[in-house]
């Protein structure tokens, strides 16, 4: 599946619901969606996001997840399975988080805690300390655990699996989300 830029530009400010099933132990939270997350309706489709090789190099999924032309039943399934639900700090799709306003993250941070509190998971995972820094006022936070909770759920701030992300690798990113899959409960597949 592929795409003309203008075909990706036409999904500018659309939004992508939350991929969040009944026994959502780990909450992931993107910075907002891309445009072809947008024009799928999968969150990280981008072809080259790192999310899904780095959840399965996790052992958080059974199979590698290939959203890029959508979430297949199956892969949603093995989401909800491991109590892993995605959402967004900001819901509007842009072409690059750069394109979001100071106000558009402060104002998505306050929705991000209603989502907490509505969905309780055990852990909140922040992809991204830039845009966690902005949308919740902590200038000095960095990569890890928080010292403080959201809605009561333990919040963690881990890197971005942006490919514009260079200094993380799949094997990185699967090792930071491996610590917030084990404080969340979240099963090892790779130990079965």
């Amino acid at each position: 599946m592929g795409f003309t830029r203008d075909e990706l530009l036409s999904f500018t400010d659309a939004t992508v619901p939350d991929l969040i099933g009944h026994d959502c132990r780990l909450l992931i939270s993107g910075i907002n969606p891309g445009l072809w997350t947008a024009a799928t309706g999968a969150h990280f489709a981008r072809p080259g996001n790192r999310f899904y090789p780095a959840l399965f190099a996790a052992g958080v999924t059974d199979h590698l997840i290939d959203a890029s032309g959508g979430m297949a039943d199956v892969d949603r399934q093995a989401l909800f399975d491991a109590g892993v639900g995605i959402t967004n700090v900001v819901a509007r799709a842009t072409a690059k988080a750069s394109d979001l306003t100071r106000d558009e993250l402060l104002r998505g941070g306050v929705e991000l805690e209603r989502t907490v509190n509505r969905v309780r998971p055990r852990v909140l995972a922040i992809l991204g300390v830039t845009a966690y820094r902005a949308a919740f006022g902590r200038r000095t936070a960095t990569v890890g655990p928080q010292p403080e909770k959201l809605g009561g759920a333990e919040l963690w701030v881990l890197p971005n699996p942006s490919g514009l992300n260079a200094h993380e690798t799949v094997e990185t990113l699967a090792a930071a989300y491996r610590r917030a899959a084990d404080a969340a409960g979240v099963p090892d597949l790779r130990r079965r």
